[in-house]
């Protein structure tokens, strides 16, 4: 799998959680807990893009 095609699945994935994370927070008993955990796997995403994202610098 290419850099550029994985960096695409990165970027559905964390799509996807942010609508889950919407939706979740749309319910009036919305589960703190799950929220943070779906927040702290969209920020995981996220790092994984920017990592990937961005160039290596040569030293």
């Amino acid at each position: 799998m290419s850099i550029q095609s994985h960096l695409e699945v990165l970027k559905r994935r964390h799509a996807a959680i942010e609508q889950e994370i919407n939706r979740e927070l749309s319910h009036p008993a919305a589960d703190p807990l799950r929220v943070a955990e779906l927040k702290r796997k969209k920020l995981v995403l996220k790092d994984e893009i920017m990592r990937l994202g961005t160039p290596a610098t040569v030293h």
